[in-house]
């Protein structure tokens, strides 16, 4: 079955879909880095490196044909109470900030290319309020009945937690796998100060203001704070060797658990479920918001398994 992928990231999505045994035949991704690794990590796919509004389904269709699948993660800041400036009417997240309004072009995708299935990841707070009936309403003017996922990664495998919510016309309930924790993941990288040959573990010197006092944090601790929509969020988190990791973000930063020093953006990405034949390319900084932004591919994986069991019976 052949995928497009929309918002396509640095191809966690795709990833898992690719292990799934689909056929990734194009990707829209306007940010250069990500879509330099995505085209580093999946050689031969079209890659449209540009903003999704400037560019018409009909083109892509005559480039690539007509897609089975199409998934995708449109940008979350409009709606992720991580956000504390966020609009405060929900409707106008999706209608009147120009990020919000980029799912509104996903669901344009879907209704030009018309797919067998497809699968839309976002954070919970796009289905906070009059949301959820504005995307049910959405993808109906399309074609589509929509059904709400909510999945949390760690239960499938993934060594971190991670709750979103998949859209899609079809029931999306994997089995449960095996939990995972920090160590699991991690414990078996060298210090990335040590000679190696492990791709994207480099070592990265913790700011001024953590270098202080990282020797103080026991697991679970962290020096730096920021406000949300909702409530206050953890940085530099010291993670437990014995539990899940918190949620992996694109700003998140994430201190050893027995070392006082910054997680790499290889660790980053194994707590995601990376393999570590997926190169993260661009600046450091932007390699670790690849990683923390994208869907993980184990759970993209697990997914990618029920879409092939399910597609039949539509």
């Amino acid at each position: 079955m052949r995928v497009l992928d929309l918002f396509a990231g640095a191809g966690g999505f795709a990833r898992g879909f690719m292990d799934a045994g689909f056929e990734i035949v194009g990707a829209v991704e306007a940010w250069k880095y990500s879509a330099e690794t995505y085209v580093n990590n999946f050689p031969g796919v079209r890659m449209w490196a540009q903003d999704i509004k400037t560019l018409d389904a009909a083109d892509v269709e005559k480039e690539i044909g007509k897609p089975d699948v199409i998934i995708g993660g449109p940008p979350c800041e409009a709606f992720t109470v991580a956000n504390a400036k966020r609009e405060k009417e929900p409707l106008d997240r999706l209608y009147k900030d120009p990020r919000g309004r980029l799912t509104l072009h996903f669901i344009r995708f879907v209704g030009d290319l018309q797919p067998e299935v497809f699968v839309m990841e976002n954070v919970l707070g796009i289905i906070e309020g009059d949301l959820k009936e504005a995307l049910r309403y959405e993808f109906g003017r399309v074609g589509y009945e929509v059904k709400f996922n909510v999945l949390e990664a760690s239960i499938y495998g993934v060594p971190s937690k991670r709750t979103r919510v998949f859209i899609s016309p079809i029931r999306i309930r994997p089995k449960a796998g095996r939990r995972r924790t920090v160590w699991d993941a991690i414990g078996d990288l060298p210090d990335p100060r040590d000679v190696h040959n492990i791709p994207n573990h480099v070592y990265k010197p913790l700011p001024r203001r953590v270098e202080k006092v990282v020797h103080k944090l026991k697991w679970g601790q962290a020096p730096v704070y920021f406000k949300g929509a909702k409530r206050v969020h953890q940085n530099y988190i010291r993670l437990h060797p014995n539990r899940v990791a918190p949620t992996v973000m694109g700003s998140s930063r994430f201190i050893h658990p027995f070392s006082d020093r910054l997680l790499t953006v290889r660790e980053n990405a194994r707590l995601m479920s990376f393999p570590d034949d997926h190169v993260f390319y661009g600046p450091l900084e932007q390699q670790y918001n690849q990683a923390g932004e994208a869907v993980p591919p184990l759970l993209a994986r697990k997914i990618a398994e029920v879409v092939l069991n399910k597609v039949g019976e539509l």
